[in-house]
This record gives C-alpha cells, sequence and structure tokens, in this order.
C-alpha cells in the first residue's frame, strides 16, 4: 500500500480527510499536534478517530507555540464569537484572533519530515478555501507554495527517489459537501470536535456554539440535512 501522512486534528475536515485518504487506498500515518491550543480536548477525539480507521501510526507530538504566542487559541486574547459574516456567507474582510501565526506551515513541515523518514510522497491536510475562517494559511496558493518547497528542500526529493504531492481534497468544497462526503466514507462525526473554546461543566467538555468554528459546523450538518446530535450547547 501506498503510505501517506494525514494531518487529524480530530475535526470533522481533518476525519473527513483521512477516511477519504484510506478510500483511496492509502496507509494512514496520522499526525497530531499539541501545540498548547486551549482546545486540547481535540486531541482525545483524535485518538478516537485514528481508532475507528485503524491507522497505521497516530503519532502526537509536542510543541508549546503558548511561548509564541499571538492567538485567541495559545493566548490570553478572547475567542471571537459570534460573528455575522459567518451567518451570511464566508467572504470574510479581516483574519480573526484565532489564526495562529504560521500554524499551518509548522505542522506541514512535521509532517514533511516524518513522510521522508517513511519515504511516504504523499501529504494530506483538511485545508479548505470555501466555509473557513478567512486563515491565509488555507488557501491553495500557500499550499502550492508549500509543495514546491518540500520537493527542493528535502534530500529525498533532491535525489530523484520520490516528488511530495500535498493533497487538499477539501478545498473547494462546502462544509455540507464536506459532510456529505464523510457520511458517505462512514466517518462517524461524533467522535469529532470542532470548537474553540470548550467549557468544563458537568464532568464533560461542552462546545461553545458561538466560535467561528462551531457556527460553521452547525451551518454545515443544517445544509447537509444531518443532525448532529452528540454536539451539544453549553448548559442544555
Amino acid at each position: 500500500m501506498k503510505k501517506a501522512v494525514v494531518l487529524l486534528s480530530g475535526g470533522l475536515d481533518s476525519s473527513t480527510m483521512l477516511a477519504y485518504a484510506r478510500e483511496k487506498g492509502y496507509e494512514v500515518y496520522a499526525l497530531s499536534f499539541n501545540y498548547g491550543q486551549r482546545h486540547r480536548i481535540e486531541l482525545e477525539s483524535a485518538q478516537r478517530v485514528a481508532t475507528s480507521f485503524d491507522v497505521a501510526k497516530h503519532l502526537v507530538i509536542d510543541i508549546n507555540l503558548r511561548e509564541i504566542g499571538g492567538s485567541a487559541l495559545t493566548a490570553e486574547i478572547d475567542v471571537p464569537k459570534d460573528r455575522s459574516q459567518l451567518r451570511e456567507d464566508s467572504d470574510l474582510s479581516e483574519i480573526p484572533a484565532t489564526y495562529v501565526p504560521a500554524r499551518n506551515t509548522i505542522f506541514l513541515s512535521f509532517a514533511l519530515a516524518w513522510a521522508e523518514t517513511l519515504e511516504a510522497a504523499d501529504i494530506f491536510i483538511g485545508a479548505n478555501a470555501i466555509d473557513y475562517s478567512g486563515y491565509p494559511d488555507c488557501r491553495p496558493e500557500f499550499i502550492q507554495a508549500f509543495e514546491n518547497m518540500a520537493n527542493l528542500a528535502t534530500k529525498i526529493s533532491v535525489d530523484g527517489t520520490l516528488t511530495f504531492t500535498v493533497h487538499t481534497p477539501l478545498m473547494n468544497l462546502t462544509k455540507a459537501e464536506i459532510i456529505k462526503k464523510g457520511k458517505a466514507l462512514n466517518v462517524d462525526y461524533s467522535l469529532t470536535w470542532s470548537c474553540y473554546d470548550p467549557q468544563f461543566l458537568n464532568n464533560r467538555y461542552v462546545a461553545c456554539m458561538k466560535c467561528d468554528s462551531c457556527l460553521l459546523r452547525a451551518k454545515g450538518f443544517k445544509e447537509a440535512g444531518v443532525e448532529d446530535l452528540p454536539y451539544r450547547q453549553a448548559g442544555e
């Protein structure tokens, strides 16, 4: 089987992408990060998803991006809530405070290093340019630039052993389309996590239902006509 490194956050996009890679016949090596994110609970979801798809290996790497800060996810900055633009369309005019400086560049660099060691030519990332929060490192231009760099920066590509490809199968899909694809691939979305600002109530974490990620998730399930029962609002 062909090997692939798949970036797995534990959210619905990356979980759908992992299922897609499996369906395409890849032996999956899932890569997650404990980077000091306030929603570290997502790593438990990543583990559950990886187990459900019986990946070859699930690696969790510790990187303390809180030392750098600069994001509502890695510093004491309020997570934006109820952004009205997300209720209307995805043409957002500003990059939100939940953008983590260079996060996808950092994550893809680790994925590239592991892929080189595994001699895996394929890397998957769940970047999306339709229903997303406006992050610059989710754009097709960024992905293409990273792929070009990967094939210039690694011994295994320079010596002609293989050529790296960064796959973004969800890039031009809406959240609803992603969810429909995932359901067709038997993704159990009850295993996934999306909320950026979870609260711990009654001995469990609950989603805020107001951050960008919660709103986009709710919008996607509504448009897909699929019920997202396990994903509940705090206090309900």
